[in-house]
């Protein structure tokens, strides 16, 4: 079993090694995506925020990833007592990435499927 909290600060290290520090911007709130304007079918970078200072970012990139997660705090957890607050919901996945995404023109596709954690009794975790 990957204990995350063990795991991630190596991870973390060896990209700051990698890429150097100063090209990592932590605590940035991207919320907008910049169209190329000679390909109005891409993206040529994003804009954003600084979460704890007051500080505002334009972005430039040959290429964009939009790894923001999906959208599971759109629909409430059916848990009920206890488990309503401990259900396994991710507080950030709350379709950001796909209001960006749609809003710069991208193809959704795949909305059929959605992340729903099987509950079993007593159980509050995703399973498999």
């Amino acid at each position: 079993m990957i204990n995350g909290e063990s795991y991630k600060p190596i991870i973390a290290e060896a990209a700051k090694m990698a890429i150097g520090e100063e090209n990592i911007y932590e605590r940035v709130f991207i919320f907008e995506l910049l169209k190329d304007k000679n390909d109005p079918n891409a993206v040529a970078g994003a804009v954003g925020f600084s979460v704890r200072q007051p500080k505002f970012y334009v972005f430039k990139a040959k290429a964009v990833l939009l790894a923001t997660g999906g959208a599971t705090l759109l629909f409430r957890p059916r848990s009920t007592g206890e488990a309503a607050g401990r259900t396994w919901y991710a507080i950030f996945d709350a379709g950001s990435g796909y209001y960006m995404g749609l809003k710069a023109g991208a193809m959704p596709t795949q909305f059929e499927h959605r992340f729903i954690p099987f509950r079993f009794k007593d159980g509050y975790g995703p399973v498999g």
